[in-house]
């Protein structure tokens, strides 16, 4: 809707996880680098970990679009604890025909479809998304699962997506066998303040806009508001778009942002931090105007 008054040539702040967007934070970047190495190095578990809309699934979309035909990528994005047997969903991550056959038919099904694959001398790769819906007996069949591995080579790596629930579930006594097999973990953190207005002007970038569209003051209230989650930061800057180009205005100024955040308060179902109990605008202006003095 706005497109056009600002010149771009699409939606910067989507909510969808498009990875192309995915903007280079040191902790999104090492969760990309870690998938990789952990690819090359025939790593076995693999944990990617973060609070709600941290980017954990852009990471992995990002991920997957690198992933060379030489490995084979199967996904589950709808992971719960009422999926019901675990080997019908992975036969449909990788494609394989799961209707009418029992568990134990499954099982040996996908080992015939691993064991094709090593034999052709290309990877497999399960990633279970959402995965803190996991209960701890399905961790325990991915655990058994896992055993397909041969002594030297490893014919399935899986990539376990996830809230920090996750992390409380992993930390089971009766779980200490799988946490062993973890080799590598990142936990996605929210953004700080100067990657706040970074990750605005890198989306900005992507769709051709101009770098400050947002100014400087008006970056450091979104990352006040969003508290540099970046699905926070896409709503709050989406709609602060919305109200510059109703107001016919150029730029996205501090002002705009905050009454997007106080606006979206009104109906109580606000995500995002309320202003200070004293002083409101001008104490948040003032404290975020010495950030930025600091920053300089």
């Amino acid at each position: 809707m706005y497109e056009s008054h600002f010149g771009l040539s699409g939606k910067p702040f989507s909510l969808l996880p498009d990875s192309e967007f995915l903007f280079p934070s040191k902790r999104h970047r090492l969760a990309v680098n870690l998938l990789e190495y952990a690819l090359a190095s025939q790593a076995g578990f693999i944990v990617i970990s973060g609070e709600v809309g941290t980017g954990k699934t852009t990471v992995i979309r990002r991920f997957i679009r690198q992933a060379g035909p030489e490995t084979a990528v199967g996904v589950i994005s709808n992971s719960s604890s009422t999926l019901g047997e675990l080997m019908g969903w992975v036969a449909m991550a990788f494609e394989i025909d799961h209707r009418g056959k029992e568990t134990a038919e499954l099982y040996h099904l996908f080992i015939d479809f691993l064991i094709a694959r090593y034999a052709e001398g290309k990877r497999t790769m399960l990633i279970i998304d959402e995965a803190q819906n996991l209960t701890p007996a399905m961790l325990e069949d991915l655990r058994m699962l896992s055993n397909v591995n041969n002594e030297k080579d490893l014919m399935l790596q899986i990539v376990l997506v996830g809230q920090p629930e996750l992390l409380e579930t992993l930390k089971r006594p009766d779980l200490r066998q799988f946490v062993q097999r973890i080799a590598l973990h990142c936990n996605l953190d929210p953004l700080g303040a100067a990657e706040t207005a970074q990750y605005i002007r890198h989306r900005l970038s992507v769709v051709g806009g101009a770098p400050h569209l947002f100014d400087d003051l008006a970056c450091a209230a979104v990352h006040y508001f969003s508290r540099g989650i970046p699905r926070l930061i896409n709503l709050l800057c989406d709609v602060a778009m919305l109200y510059t180009f109703s107001e016919d205005l150029e730029r996205v100024g501090f002002d705009t942002v905050v009454d997007a955040a106080i606006d979206r308060g009104q109906g109580g179902l606000s995500p995002f931090q309320p202003l200070p109990d004293e002083g409101g605008r001008e104490e948040l202006i003032g404290t975020l105007q010495e950030c930025l003095n600091s920053e300089r």
